[in-house]
């Protein structure tokens, strides 16, 4: 079958398996020379979407990521939540970096231009599954700490138009 990288909220067994139930979580590993961005900011979310681009510049910089054995069925599945047909998403091949060597997988990217930030919440979600799948906590806490868009009214504005 097919490897998936998931990157974002997907690196969450439990949200994959609502998406793509035939399809089992299949290890973790790295995109070594990518780094994790955000685009589409009229998308969704409340705000831009994450991301992958490769970084010539920082050979360092490097996105942990979820693989999953897709079958076609599934695969067909994530393509209409990721908006494959939409034009959201479109899907590329990369190398991953794994515990037992590299691995050939496909992943989604934004098609579209970088730019605009992430809502607190996405990166909340981003965050917590990636520590669910074993990111290490490092990783995850840049997730957490990463500059986002606030959502909803501040500490010091009504929750609603009463006052």
């Amino acid at each position: 079958m097919p490897i998936y990288a998931a990157y974002a909220s997907n690196m969450d067994p439990a949200q994959m398996l609502e998406r793509a139930p035939h399809s089992p979580m299949a290890g973790t590993g790295w995109l070594h020379g990518w780094r994790l961005t955000f685009a589409g900011d009229d998308i969704g979310w409340e705000g831009s979407l994450a991301t992958v681009t490769e970084d010539r510049d920082d050979p360092d910089c490097k996105v942990f990521v979820v693989l999953y054995d897709v079958t076609d069925e599934d695969s067909a599945s994530l393509d209409r939540w990721e908006g494959t047909e939409l034009g959201v998403h479109r899907k590329i091949r990369a190398r991953v970096e794994t515990a037992d060597g590299p691995v050939l997988a496909w992943l989604y990217v934004i098609d579209g231009y970088e730019g605009g930030l992430p809502s607190a919440r996405y990166l909340g979600v981003m965050a917590d599954a990636a520590e669910v799948a074993g990111a290490p906590a490092e990783y995850v806490q840049r997730l957490r700490l990463h500059e986002a868009r606030n959502v909803g009214p501040g500490p010091d504005e009504p929750l609603d138009n009463q006052g």
